[in-house]
């Protein structure tokens, strides 16, 4: 007896649940991609935005009286004059009776102490320091601190700053931060020019030095652009040595009154 064909559409539905199972595991595929894009996080970035969260909230507080609204009735002259704030005072350097020999000691106890954290990278030629009786001169490589043409910290860059922040710290020497570039041009949207670029490499480092603890007025930044080289453009040792941020640190207290 000959057997009888099974129809075509059972064929068909018998197949189906490879329709289902081939768009389970198409989401499945899409689900851990996604997971793996979210814990994909740019430390750097993510140090930036929790270090400025944290000083936003632990903000100490502004206003000392709360701010009434509607019309209050009016006080007496001698009470009225009670509520004027009086200017702030800016606070006089710290330790202004030190001597000029004691400030060159001091500065040169900082350059012990530089010279011992960077103590591997200055014996590779990484970075070098500098001294004389009124400066302190730490030159770093921009790709210790940035990836290419940004201006953005990469996270090994904070804990270069992490470890000069330590020598700085409760101190009052003025400190001037100089971005270079080589000569190389760059235009985009963020950086026209090396000029924007040098300037926003050198604002970044004083910004991380004040969230490592030093205080914003002994700080300045100066950006050069290409225009200050220390070697020449026209190979890539040399270029590579002209991409560099320099820490210019003073005997003296006065940011502005620290120019060499």
């Amino acid at each position: 007896m000959r057997r009888r064909r099974q129809p075509q559409d059972d064929l068909h539905n018998k197949e189906r649940w490879l329709v289902s199972y081939a768009d389970f595991i198409t989401l499945l595929f899409a689900f851990f991609v996604v997971m793996y894009s979210v814990s994909s996080v740019n430390e750097g970035k993510y140090k930036v935005l929790s270090e400025t969260l944290t000083g936003v909230f632990n903000a100490p507080q502004r206003s000392f009286q709360p701010i009434e609204v509607g019309d209050q009735p009016l006080r007496s002259g001698a009470a009225q004059s009670d509520d004027i704030i009086a200017p702030a005072v800016t606070e006089a350097p710290r330790n202004p009776d030190i001597s000029e020999e004691g400030r060159t000691e001091a500065l040169r106890a900082m350059a012990d102490q530089l010279a011992l954290e960077f103590d591997e990278l200055i014996n590779q030629g990484v970075v070098t320091l500098e001294s004389s009786e009124r400066w302190l001169e730490l030159n770093l490589p921009d790709s210790l601190l940035f990836s290419s043409g940004s201006a953005e910290p990469h996270y090994d860059g904070f804990a270069v700053v992490e470890k000069i922040a330590g020598v700085l710290r409760d101190r009052d020497n003025a400190v001037k931060v100089e971005g270079f570039t080589d000569n190389r041009p760059i235009r985009t949207n963020a950086y026209p020019s090396n000029w924007e670029l040098s300037a926003a490499r050198a604002a970044a480092v004083v910004r991380m030095l004040t969230m490592e603890g030093v205080e914003p007025e002994r700080l300045a930044a100066v950006g050069y652009g290409s225009h200050q080289p220390v070697a020449r453009n026209d190979t890539e040792e040399g270029r590579r040595r002209n991409r560099r941020v320099v820490l210019l640190i003073s005997r003296d207290a006065s940011v502005r009154g620290a120019m060499r």
